[in-house]
Order: C-alpha cells, then sequence, then structure tokens
C-alpha cells in the first residue's frame, strides 16, 4: 500500500481556495496544544511527587518506637531509615520529571521556530497569490469589456458604412481603430497578468510542497517525542515501585529477624527488679503481747483470731493497776484497778 503524506493529500482545485494548507495548519496547533497539555502534566505530577516526598520525609521523623528495644527496636530503625529513603527516591523522581518537562518545553519551542519560518513564506506567497490574482481578473474583465467594446465598433461601421458619408465613416472608421488598440493593450495587461500570476503559482506550489514536507516532519517528530516522553515516564514510574520494593524488602529482612521471646527476655533482664513477690499484709491484734510469727508462706493462710469482750473492773480503791500477767483464758492483756 502507498504511504500517504502531506504534500500529496492536501491540494485544493480552486486556486484561491487555502483549505488544504488551513487544514495542516489547525492540526499542528491542535498537537503544539497537546505538547502543552502534556509538558504541563508532567510538571503537576513533579509538583505532587514532591509534596509527597516532602510529606513522608517529614513522617519518617516522627516515626514512634523510640522506647522499643532490641530486635524489634532494630526494626523499626531500619523501617524508618528506609521509608526515608523512599522519600529521596520520590525527591528524584520529581527533579526528573520536571527535567523531562523541560526537555518538552525546549522541543516544542524549537518547532515553533522552525514551523514558524515556513508558516511566515507561506503567509507572503499566500498574498501575492490572492492580490495577483485579483489583479488578473480585473484585467481580464477589463480585456473582456474591450473586446466586446471593439466587436461593437465594427458592427456599427459596417453597418453604416452604406449609408454614412465621409465624414462618419471617418469616426467610425477612428473610433474602431481606437477600440481595436483599447482591446490589444487590454489583452497584452491581461497577459502579463496571466504570465505574473503563473510565476507566483509556480513558486507557491513548490513552497507548498516544501511547506507540507517540513510541517509532516515536524509531525512524526512531535508523536515520536510524546510517544517516547510517555513510555519513559511510565517507566520511571514502574523504576520507582522498584526501588520502594527493594527498600521495603531491607524492612521484611529485618523484621524477619525480629524474635519475639528474644525481646521478651532481653527486658526481662534489663529490667527485672526481683523474683519474689511481696508478703501479705497480716491482721495483728493491738492487745496482743505475743505478735503474729513472722508471714506464712505464700501458700498458707493467716489464723483466724477471735477476739473476746472487755473484763468489768473489780477494784474498789479506784486505783489504776497496769499488770503485765497473762491470764492463760484470755488471749489480751488484763487491766486491773
Amino acid at each position: 500500500m502507498r504511504e500517504l503524506h502531506f504534500k500529496d493529500c492536501f491540494w485544493n482545485g480552486d486556486f484561491t481556495d487555502t483549505g488544504g494548507y488551513d487544514r495542516i495548519i489547525q492540526h499542528l496547533n491542535n498537537g503544539k496544544k497537546t505538547c502543552k497539555e502534556i509538558e504541563d502534566f508532567m510538571k503537576a505530577r513533579a509538583s505532587i511527587e514532591e509534596k509527597y516526598a516532602k510529606e513522608l520525609l517529614g513522617l519518617s521523623k516522627k516515626m514512634c518506637g523510640c522506647n522499643e528495644m532490641n530486635t524489634l527496636k532494630r526494626s523499626l530503625d531500619v523501617f524508618k531509615l528506609q521509608t526515608e529513603h523512599v522519600s529521596l527516591s520520590h525527591l528524584q523522581l520529581a527533579q526528573t520529571m520536571r527535567d523531562e518537562a523541560k526537555k518538552l518545553e525546549d522541543f516544542r519551542e524549537r518547532q515553533k521556530e522552525t514551523r514558524k519560518k515556513a508558516e511566515q513564506q507561506m503567509d507572503v506567497l499566500h498574498k501575492q497569490r490572492a492580490t495577483q490574482f485579483k489583479k488578473t481578473m480585473e484585467s481580464k474583465k477589463t480585456y473582456e469589456q474591450k473586446c466586446r467594446d471593439k466587436e461593437e465598433a465594427e458592427q456599427n461601421m459596417n453597418r453604416n458604412a452604406s449609408t454614412s458619408n465621409a465624414k462618419q465613416q471617418e469616426k467610425l472608421f477612428a473610433r474602431t481603430n481606437q477600440a481595436k488598440m483599447n482591446a490589444e493593450v487590454a489583452d497584452r495587461l491581461y497577459m502579463q497578468n496571466v504570465t505574473a500570476l503563473e510565476k507566483i503559482r509556480e513558486d507557491w506550489q513548490k513552497e507548498h510542497v516544501k511547506a507540507c514536507e517540513v510541517f509532516e516532519k515536524q509531525e512524526v517528530e512531535r508523536i515520536n517525542t510524546l510517544r517516547n516522553m510517555v513510555w519513559t515516564h511510565l517507566n520511571q514510574l514502574s523504576q520507582q515501585c522498584v526501588t520502594s520494593d527493594e527498600l521495603y524488602e531491607e524492612v521484611r529482612k529485618s523484621l524477619e529477624h525480629c524474635d519475639i521471646q528474644e525481646d521478651i527476655e532481653h527486658f526481662v533482664n534489663l529490667r527485672r527488679t526481683g523474683d519474689k513477690p511481696p508478703a501479705p499484709i497480716l491482721y495483728e491484734n493491738f492487745y496482743s503481747s505475743q505478735r503474729v510469727p513472722v508471714a506464712p508462706s505464700a501458700t498458707q493462710i493467716a489464723p483466724s483470731i477471735t477476739r473476746r469482750p472487755l473484763p468489768n473492773p473489780t477494784n474498789t480503791r479506784g486505783d489504776l493497776i497496769n499488770s503485765t500477767a497473762l491470764d492463760p483464758d484470755r488471749a489480751y492483756s488484763v487491766i486491773q484497778y
């Protein structure tokens, strides 16, 4: 199948119609707009990556676990460190995206300058062609009118040749000659304009072919550049995922060495206070001279103590006597009067 090209497919039958060229220009304008949109997308995506990276970096500085110890602490330290590395990789990705956007901006500006030169040349030829075409059509109109005037003068002279006197015939002959001369002048002017228009048409046609070739080359470069740039962008995102996973893998490896029993024993050995619980607090009778023996073992239960009522006083003299004698039948001290 024959390949299609701009220079073969955007002609117009009407000499003054620029529809084919205008369609190419409109398409290039749309392509330029697409380049700008992708450039803006890359910049916006870079800003998102940068914002995410900075927030993630700040989060890594605030991570909890500073009071942990032993294997879990080491794992959390690795987690914190790798989170910081992930944030830095996103920050680097943001800068890479900005660099790609700058490349696209430079590419767009180069195409703009190249296209500007071709368009300016075509605009000049379009104006020349339109002006010369208008001039040619006006000279053609004048030429046709002069030819009609000449024919009318000849016919008028022939009709009046037999009925007119010599003076009238001389006037008719002079008018006919003048009309003939006017027609010849108009014919030469019309011919000159047609020749000039043809020269402009040939120049315009050659320039149109060149412009189409330039525009098609630009379009090929544009499509190829955008295709490769989007492809590269996706590769960068995929690589970021791989990089993040590799960093997270270091955290997983550290977590595999996190030993729960080891951390328990580490805490016990570091912070232990003793292996015996405190003795229970037993009841001690204030009135008993015999103190409750030393606290029994944890398996023993403290003996119950029965408290009896105080005795009535029997001393009639009213003198208070303190006695330390123990009543064998009582479990408390005797107060005598």
